[in-house]
């Protein structure tokens, strides 16, 4: 799926982010970097110990930032850390917050000269942000960031459950349609 006549491509598939051949795979993480459950879980699981230990100094990572690792044992070479907002019903700044998650891994790869970059649904678990609500911003904030970018050329979301999956196809067909 096209954006907008650009080379650039965002897309959606049904998988397993710690299996992404890309330069960087995105962490729903937890403030303190160090593991947690879900797809942060996954990621330190896959990548081995030695994330860990890079993750303990780097002091953590504050809500709608993000900081980097090394990939270690992950197909993808980096990983990009971001602290999602906990749902709290709308009104407590979560989509300005949600929305600087994206951006700001963004802004991330593209200091580093990286191509290509998978993303999760970031907040939709245990943080209970609805994914119908959040996956909008996502999207949104993605394309925005894309048109004045020259560096990034993908942008994969990666959902693993149906659910998700389903959700970020309608508004991907909703939000870039193929012209």
């Amino acid at each position: 799926m096209s954006s907008n006549g650009t080379s650039k491509k965002i897309i959606a598939i049904q998988g397993d982010i710690t299996q992404q051949g890309v330069d960087a795979i995105v962490n729903a993480a937890n403030e303190s970097l160090l593991g947690g459950g879900g797809v942060d879980g996954a990621i330190h699981k896959a990548a081995g110990p030695a994330l860990l230990e890079e993750c303990r100094t780097l002091g953590g990572c504050n809500v709608g930032d993000a900081k980097i690792t090394k990939g270690y044992q992950l197909p993808a070479q980096w990983v990009i850390h971001t602290v999602g907002p906990v749902w709290r019903g709308g009104n407590d700044q979560e989509d300005q917050l949600l929305a600087s998650c994206y951006n700001r891994c963004l802004e991330i790869a593209t200091e580093k000269r990286l191509k290509t970059i998978a993303f999760p649904a970031i907040s939709t678990g245990v943080y209970g942000y609805p994914l119908e609500l959040a996956t909008p911003i996502a999207i949104q904030t993605v394309k925005d960031f894309l048109q004045g970018n020259t560096t990034i050329q993908q942008v994969i979301f990666v959902c693993f459950s149906l659910d998700s999956y389903d959700c970020y196809k309608h508004f991907l067909l909703e939000m870039l349609p193929e012209k």
